[in-house]
């Protein structure tokens, strides 16, 4: 019953997970890669079909491998991750009004650089995001 109960919770987790990270394409401060690598993870847990599907899929699924075998993360993928933070940063400090919620942002951007740049990026790109 226990045993039962930690699968169906890392399902629901999975899905919640895949759920912010799909919202995460669409709203600006919301990322994508750390809800998809969370979802992949507790698919791994409890659900071997919601796994292979994850890593099967056209889009995530490169990356998420590269992930999984590596700890890095394709070229492209880290260079928009710059562009898109530089991007919708840029816009949030512009569009605050108060000084002490511009320094947070800004120290929030610096620190998601700070993260981006420090994972490896790794040599052969298998991403299926491409110009």
């Amino acid at each position: 019953m226990r045993k039962r109960m930690k699968k169906m919770l890392y399902i629901g987790l999975g899905f919640l997970f895949m759920f912010l990270g799909i919202l995460g394409v669409f709203l600006p401060l919301l990322p994508t890669t750390p809800f998809i690598i969370l979802a992949a993870f507790f698919f791994s847990q409890s659900s071997q079909r919601s796994h292979q599907w994850l890593l099967e899929n056209k889009l995530f699924g490169p990356i998420l491998s590269n992930w999984e075998n590596s700890r890095c993360i394709p070229y492209f993928a880290k260079m928009l991750s710059f562009s898109m933070i530089a991007v919708f940063g840029t816009i949030s400090v512009f569009t605050l009004s108060f000084i002490w919620l511009k320094v947070l942002t800004l120290a929030l951007i610096s620190y998601g650089c700070y993260f981006i740049y420090n994972i490896k990026t790794c040599c052969k790109e298998k991403s299926a995001i491409k110009l």
